[in-house]
């Protein structure tokens, strides 16, 4: 008897077209505008040649970092490019470096995308669109329609990908302006996968984005997946960079004795090169299913602990100007704010946020706000069992 023919799966992007990844069919007369004749933001030692130019590190690094970071340092992430348009339609036209679009665990709009925020009423950031890109050559409309009026975009670059190339378009005739990078000091963020990006759903929901946007700043992100690690390399290069404060959140990547042994040298590194520069030390935050792992948890808490005695010698002994944040309510307390236990969900980056953005605003002198209710940080804890 003949095998019955096996049931095709149902195309989920005929059942939605939502869900199909945008081709190539642009028909409109658009005008092209390269990025870096304006420049992005989140893109440091700018006057230093380059491999290439949306690298995040300068060509200089290559053999003083570990090849891991500088593999790593040649993806896009935290890079934000600014443009003032009335155009009522956006497009995108950008090579992407590496074949691989996504992961099993990250979508390719966050790995890969573009993602275009606006300013809205009172100048605050609204998000817009992201592309889908499903090739490493992307050619797009990204989204038509918009409210007639001029106003400012910004466009975060991929989070897990590099970019060989990128140009804005808006259709023929309808004004445009490259913004250059604001002359304001970065916010520089020297972590490990999570402050890299991971696992967020697209480039503007990482904690460093939502930051950049709240406090309206700029800021660079130097997350190295798995090889964030108080790397004196590193140290040297952020030294090279002014910064409007650095935070040290390299916890994910070390063990308690590595901690002990790396933080304080690169706390003094840093201060001897800026004496008042603030430096936030950032305490791992806890898998979020840890609290079944004992032996999980045990690292966690080891290393909580090697960093607050770092933290604490470095104050006895007069180094100024630091902070600290601990790391247990980083993701919140329901364990429902990670996306692979380890790695954040947006709903996780966005409770990072939340915990991060105060002590940063009391680091930097600004106004610490009463935060709306939309952006707090609700505790819901199980009633206990008589």
């Amino acid at each position: 008897m003949a095998d019955a023919p096996k049931a095709k799966k149902p195309d989920i992007t005929k059942l939605d077209p939502a869900m199909v990844a945008p081709k190539s069919v642009i028909k409109e007369e658009v005008e092209w505008h390269d990025v870096t004749k304006w420049g992005v933001e989140g893109r440091g030692w700018t006057k230093e040649e380059r491999q290439r130019w949306f690298d995040r590190l300068p060509a200089k690094a290559e053999g003083k970092v570990t090849a891991n970071v500088w593999n790593l340092s040649r993806d896009s992430a935290g890079m934000m490019v600014r443009f003032h348009t009335d155009a009522t339609a956006i497009y995108a036209r950008y090579k992407l470096s590496k074949a691989q679009i996504g992961m099993p665990h990250m979508p390719a709009t966050g790995v890969s995308g573009l993602d275009l925020y606006a300013r809205g009423e009172g100048g605050a950031w609204k998000w817009v669109m992201v592309t889908k890109p499903a090739a490493q050559t992307v050619e797009t409309k990204v989204i038509e329609g918009l409210a007639p009026g001029s106003r400012e975009f910004a466009g975060y670059l991929p989070l897990y990908n590099g970019i060989e190339s990128l140009e804005i378009g808006v259709p023929k005739g309808a004004k445009f302006m490259g913004l250059a990078p604001r002359a304001q000091k970065p916010i520089i963020f020297y972590g490990t996968s999570i402050t890299h990006g991971a696992c967020a759903s697209r480039p503007g929901m990482v904690h460093t984005a939502i930051l950049g946007r709240r406090l309206d700043m700029p800021v660079m992100n130097l997350g190295f997946s798995g090889n964030g690690k108080m790397d004196a390399a590193v140290g040297e290069l952020l030294c090279a960079e002014d910064a409007a404060a650095y935070v040290i959140d390299c916890l994910p990547n070390m063990n308690a004795s590595e901690v002990a042994a790396k933080c304080e040298p690169l706390v003094k590194q840093l201060r001897a090169a800026h004496a008042d520069t603030p430096i936030i030390l950032v305490e791992d935050r806890r898998n979020t299913n840890s609290w079944i792992l004992p032996a999980r948890d045990k690292h966690h808490t080891d290393n909580h602990a090697a960093l607050k005695a770092a933290y604490k010698k470095l104050v006895a002994e007069g180094v100024k100007g630091l902070s600290y944040i601990d790391g247990d309510h980083l993701y919140g307390d329901d364990t429902e704010g990670a996306t692979d236990a380890s790695h954040a969900s947006d709903l996780g980056f966005m409770r990072q946020s939340d915990v991060m953005e105060p002590v940063l605003r009391k680091a930097l002198g600004l106004p610490v706000k009463v935060e709306p209710q939309v952006r707090r940080r609700v505790l819901i804890q199980a009633p206990k069992t008589k």
